[in-house]
């Protein structure tokens, strides 16, 4: 499975318009990509279950924080996610949490018609830590 994700992960940031980028919120350092998943390899979309497409699009966000001896590891969190497209039309985003080995990462697919530009907006809830929000956005040119 490390190698499903290291081939989603891989396969996510093989255009530079969808590089793999991070944000900082307090201790916490959030890893979020989204793409059309027409651009995932089949045999990822079938083992993730995503429908692959030019009109589907996925997001991926992980959640690290920094151990006692300075290592950031993933840490379980509750995400909250919804899109903004340019005509300011609303979805809300349904994430799902994949566990592989000590890996933690969450997926959420979305409806995407290109061009588009779509801001997403995240709520992170991590025990012990205050709730961060925080906001990105993803141009999809297909």
């Amino acid at each position: 499975m490390k190698r499903l994700l290291a081939a989603l992960c891989l396969c996510s940031i093989a255009a530079v318009s969808h590089a793999e980028i991070s944000q900082k919120l307090g201790s916490l350092e959030v890893h979020y990509n989204a793409l059309t998943t027409d651009e995932l390899l089949p045999d990822v979309a079938r083992t993730y279950k995503i429908e692959r497409s030019k009109t589907r699009g996925l997001v991926t966000i992980s959640v690290l924080q920094r151990n006692k001896v300075g290592v950031a590891v993933p840490v379980p969190a509750r995400l909250t996610l919804y899109a903004t497209n340019l005509s300011q039309q609303l979805a809300n985003i349904e994430m799902r949490a994949i566990k592989e080995g000590t890996a933690i990462y969450y997926l959420g697919d979305f409806r995407v018609v290109a061009p588009d530009t779509l801001k997403f907006t995240a709520t992170i809830e991590v025990e012990g830590e205050p709730r961060h929000e925080m906001t990105f956005t993803q141009k999809f040119y297909k």
